[in-house]
């Protein structure tokens, strides 16, 4: 029996049944060269401690709310508000064309309290508005409901149109209950939704540079999205947008009008990327700025898809310029991290991302899990069209768009395309376990008790997760480090960022003080008591 069967045989036979398609054990390609298959996007089993999020929290907290010149406002209790303020650490800067507005820092809320959930929260949610607007002179509005929102019927778009019409500012409603889908990357389709119908393809500024990209799925935790913009700068490559890290509703407005679409996070905006391919005709590459040599693998695509000998020539330059500053750090913490082991669970592409920057250093990735991920984001996209819709996510809208008649314009000819996609991969992602290795260990919607026992039958010298497994894995006697906020360090991104990481690494793992912690439970009783009579 296999570790992977040990765990699993403590489940009883109905949960047993659903998780041993979540957790699987890599094994060699079968005789059609397919990887194995992974059950994910399936609702999580009541009572296990899953560690996704909800609806809301993926389309306000992940999507929408990295926007620093939107008042995004959350329609619903106060809890929900604080839970997707402040915990992600998207940093942003006020930019001067939009008079310095960063509203990044606040957490907008309608405090829904259970009078309003009697009688309806509508008018409490403009009086929220109209105190925003006299406040903060927004330019655009957008509205996040949440779970009681849904149930009691406030018809969020109905008092964005009205917004509108008596502020003549933009304002988008999201029905982004908490309820809907099985995890946060149903609030990532709705959000992706919104941003398409109602902001990308509404401005008119065009690039200044003849090289033009949109960073998509790169959410600026850290700084990782103005450290990206920085090579890219270097390289002659001009950012039009972001998303959503460190982004506007001014740059996403002339997104359109970029020449290609750079996807990092490719579960949290693929459904953008593939929207506007349709309707502009922009390519889109899955590119990895987490790692020396993925940053170097991504820029060279990135030059070979623009096929201009002067860019090439100087993205050449830059990455011999960046990897020789950067040589003796590398060097450094390499020498001290080469050999160890790590886990990974996190959401969005980082799971695959962070074992190509470990790989950096020497260390190996033997556990590997996702949140929220649909089987492309394991398996590759060729799978998508074999993947079975249930009843949970059918209550997603899909909208559908057509080339616009203005702004459409193919960059590469069929057959052009074609050739390029023999050397780059364009509009496509393989995903992340045809990387790893024979014997690795796969998770799909990870919870506390999958994780612990990992831990004790795989021993990772140092695991990479959230909020919700960090101290649990701390205590445990192993490193761990949040690998959704960087535990208030980083940018982890591009040549500088790698450095950030292996310092950080390499003083978690010799500075964990919880390996020398016994608890006290092991020493001593817990219960003291007698027998009586």
């Amino acid at each position: 029996m296999d570790e992977r069967e040990k765990l699993l045989e403590k489940y009883q036979a109905k949960v047993y049944k659903n998780r041993k398609e979540h957790l699987i054990a890599l094994e060699d390609p079968g005789e059609d060269g397919q990887p194995q298959s992974i059950a994910a996007n399936t609702r999580a089993i009541p009572g296990i401690m899953t560690a996704r999020g909800c609806c809301y929290a993926g389309c306000k907290g992940v999507v929408v709310g990295p926007l620093k010149d939107v008042c995004v406002i959350t329609h619903g209790p106060i809890g929900c508000g604080f839970y997707s303020w402040g915990t992600r650490r998207n940093k942003a800067k006020g930019e001067e064309k939009s008079g310095g507005k960063n509203f990044v820092p606040y957490c907008f809320s309608t405090d829904m309290q259970e009078p309003d959930i009697v009688f309806g929260g509508e008018k409490k949610l403009e009086a929220a508005i109209a105190e925003a607007v006299e406040l903060f002179d927004p330019k655009c509005i957008m509205i996040c409901s949440t779970c009681p929102i849904g149930l009691i019927g406030d018809d969020v778009q109905a008092v964005a149109r009205r917004t509108e019409a008596k502020y003549g500012i933009k304002a988008i409603g999201y029905s982004c209950e908490g309820y809907k889908g099985v995890s946060q990357s149903a609030g990532h389709h709705i959000a992706n939704n919104g941003l398409m119908r109602y902001v990308i393809g509404t401005g008119d500024t065009p690039p200044k540079k003849k090289f033009s990209v949109n960073i998509l799925g790169e959410y600026n935790i850290g700084g990782d999205g103005w450290e990206e913009e920085r090579i890219l700068r270097r390289c002659g490559i001009e950012v039009v947008s972001i998303f959503t890290g460190d982004g506007s509703f001014e740059a996403l407005k002339n997104s359109h009008l970029a020449t290609l679409n750079l996807v990092m996070c490719h579960r949290s905006i693929n459904y953008i990327a593939e929207m506007m391919k349709t309707k502009y005709g922009i390519d889109w590459l899955k590119v990895n700025f987490i790692g020396v040599g993925a940053t170097c693998k991504s820029l060279r695509e990135i030059a070979a898809y623009f096929q201009d000998p002067d860019l090439t020539a100087r993205v050449e330059e830059v990455i011999a310029d960046e990897v020789s500053l950067i040589a003796d750090d590398i060097a450094y913490y390499k020498s001290k991290l080469t050999g160890k082991t790590a886990g990974i669970f996190s959401g969005g592409s980082r799971s695959h991302h962070y074992q190509v920057l470990l790989a950096d250093f020497g260390m190996e990735t033997i556990i590997a899990g996702y949140e929220f991920a649909h089987r492309d984001d394991y398996e590759g996209r060729e799978v998508i069209p074999f993947i079975k819709e249930d009843a949970d996510n059918k209550n997603i809208e899909t909208i559908t768009v057509e080339p616009d008649p203005d702004f459409y314009r193919e960059v590469y000819a069929a057959d052009a395309l074609a050739k390029l996609r023999e050397g780059i991969e364009i509009d496509t992602y393989d995903g992340m376990m045809p990387e790893m290795r024979r014997g690795d260990v796969v998770v799909d919607d990870y919870n506390h008790y999958e994780t612990d026992e990992l831990i004790k039958r795989i021993k990772p010298d140092i695991f990479f997760s959230g909020i919700k497994d960090k101290y649990n894995i701390q205590k445990a006697g192993v490193s761990s480090r949040q690998i959704h906020s960087y535990d208030y360090s980083g940018p982890y991104a591009g040549f500088n960022g790698a450095v950030n990481f292996g310092r950080d690494v390499t003083m978690a793992l010799y500075t964990n003080a919880w390996e020398f912690v016994v608890p006290p439970w092991k020493s001593q009783p817990m219960l003291v008591g007698s027998v009586g009579a």
